[in-house]
Parts: C-alpha cells; sequence; structure tokens
C-alpha cells in the first residue's frame, strides 16, 4: 500500500524552545570576551615603572591598545615577566574562554 501526501504529513507542535536560552546565555558571554581579553592582557603585562600597563587601552569596542614606545619588543619576550609576550597568552585564554562558554562551563 502506498501512502498519498496527505497520509506522508505529519503535524510537529513545539512546546519548548531549548535552543533560544542557551543561545541567548552564549551570546551575552561572548559579549563580555573582549573585554576580559584586555583585563587579562593587562594583568600579564609587565610592571617595571608601570608604564606599560598605564597606557595600554580598550578601544572602539574589541581593541586592544598598548601606546608606549617599547610595545613590540615587551609583547616579543624581551622581558623575564613576560618571556612569551602577551599577544599569545591573551589567544590562549581567548580560545579556553570561548570553549567554556560554548560547553556551558
Amino acid at each position: 500500500m502506498q501512502l498519498g501526501a496527505k497520509e506522508r504529513q505529519m503535524k510537529v507542535k513545539q512546546t519548548r524552545n531549548a535552543i533560544s536560552p542557551r543561545m541567548k546565555r552564549i551570546r551575552r558571554e561572548l559579549d563580555k570576551v573582549p573585554k576580559k581579553a584586555y583585563t587579562y592582557f593587562k594583568s600579564i603585562t609587565p610592571i617595571d615603572t608601570g608604564n606599560a600597563r598605564r597606557n595600554t587601552k580598550f578601544k572602539k569596542g574589541d581593541t586592544i591598545h598598548a601606546d608606549y614606545k617599547y610595545a613590540v619588543p615587551l609583547n616579543e619576550g624581551h622581558s623575564r615577566q613576560a618571556k612569551q609576550g602577551m599577544t599569545n597568552p591573551t589567544i590562549k585564554y581567548v580560545i579556553s574562554l570561548v570553549r567554556r562558554i560554548i560547553k556551558g562551563r
């Protein structure tokens, strides 16, 4: 016996949307990532006189701006306090943070 188009149709009634609340939570948490990255970057910036941390700013919603003449050498690891610089550890931190957010932890 072959079913006609009418018999093959199935009605589905949605009683609960479990995805939307989770997506909203993920979006809210992801919106916080740039500021958290800035805070982390600044926290691992070496301190000698405090100039580097004082002149590291958060700009345009998602840009970390290191406004001091020795920013590049410092970020390349020319400091005993930050041998890996600040960018690479911050990238690793952001990746870890995003994974935790998506997994819901």
